[in-house]
C-alpha cells in the first residue's frame, strides 16, 4: 500500500498546497481519500483521473470534497463519456450536498458518480479493508483506518480530541493527524486539534509515524512541529505535496515544503 499526498492545507488551500486530498494505491486499485478544493488538479501529477477506482469523502466541508464538482464535469462530459460511475463513500446526504454545489446542468453528479452512505464499522473497498468512526466535528464526519497487506494508515479527518481516533490509529504505520491549532487560549472545543493534540493521540495509539497535515496558512508550521515533537517521540512529519507514505521509492515531483525531520 502507497499513500501519496495530495494537498494538506487546511480549511481552504494555501500558497503551496491545495485542501485536504489523498491517493492510496494497492495492487493497482487507487481510491481518493476526501477531495477539497484545488486538489482536482494537483491529483492529476498522480494518476489519470480515468484512473481513479473509487473516492471517500470524510466530510461535507468545502475544502474535503468541492473538486468534486470538477470531477462530475470530467465524468460526465469528456469526449470518451460518458465513463462508468465512480463509487463515492461519504456522510449522508453527499450526493445531494454535491449536487446543491454543481447547480443546473443536463448530468448531474449521480450520472458521474455512485453514492453509498458511511457508518462506523468495516467494510470492503476494492483490496483495502477501511475501518470508520466518528470523529467530533460540527458536521457528520469519519475518520478512517485502511489497512492492506500487513500496513495501516490512519486518517483523522477533522476533529476535536476523541477517544474514537486513538481507537482508530492503534498501532498504525502512520497516523495522518490533522494539527489545525496551534497552543492558545479560547480555542473552540469540538472542532479542530492542536499539533500537541495530535501528538497525544499517536502516542496513545503507539503509532509508528505522525504527519500533521491540515495546516492553516495563517499558523508557522515550525511552530506546528515544535510542539507535537514536546508530546511524542515517534517519527513526526509535516504534510507536503507529494509525500508518500508505506513506500520506500522516491516521490513523484510535487510542490510545497519538504517534509521535516
Amino acid at each position: 500500500m502507497q499513500v501519496t499526498v495530495v494537498g494538506w492545507a487546511g480549511s481552504f488551500p494555501g500558497p503551496d498546497s491545495p485542501a485536504s486530498c489523498y491517493l492510496i494505491e494497492a495492487d493497482g486499485f487507487r481510491v481518493v481519500l476526501d477531495l477539497g478544493n484545488g486538489a482536482l488538479g494537483a491529483l492529476q501529477r498522480y494518476t489519470a483521473l480515468s484512473e481513479v477506482d473509487a473516492i471517500c469523502l470524510s466530510h461535507l466541508h468545502g475544502d474535503h470534497c468541492l473538486d468534486m464538482i470538477g470531477y462530475s464535469v470530467f465524468q460526465n462530459y469528456h469526449p470518451q463519456a460518458p465513463r462508468p460511475p465512480i463509487p463515492v463513500y461519504g456522510p449522508s446526504g453527499t450526493a445531494d450536498r454535491l449536487a446543491q454545489a454543481l447547480g443546473s446542468h443536463s448530468k448531474g453528479m449521480t450520472d458521474a458518480f455512485e453514492f453509498a452512505a458511511l457508518a462506523p464499522g468495516t467494510i470492503e473497498i476494492g483490496p483495502l479493508r477501511v475501518t470508520t468512526a466518528r470523529m467530533r466535528h460540527p458536521v457528520e464526519t469519519f475518520g478512517f483506518r485502511i489497512e492492506h497487506a500487513g500496513r495501516v494508515v490512519t486518517y483523522s479527518a477533522d476533529t476535536g480530541p476523541c477517544d474514537e481516533l486513538v481507537t482508530l490509529a492503534r498501532d498504525a504505520d502512520v497516523l495522518l493527524a490533522e494539527a489545525s491549532f496551534t497552543e492558545g487560549p479560547g480555542l473552540p472545543p469540538d472542532l479542530h486539534l492542536t499539533a500537541r493534540q495530535a501528538a497525544e493521540h499517536a502516542a496513545r495509539a503507539g503509532a509508528g509515524e505522525l504527519v500533521l497535515t491540515h495546516l492553516v496558512a495563517w499558523n508557522d508550521a515550525a511552530v506546528s512541529q515544535a510542539e507535537a515533537a514536546a508530546a511524542y517521540d515517534g517519527r513526526l512529519r509535516l504534510a507536503s505535496c507529494g509525500l508518500r507514505l508505506l513506500d520506500a521509492g522516491p516521490a513523484r515531483p510535487g510542490r510545497g515544503r519538504t517534509a521535516g525531520p
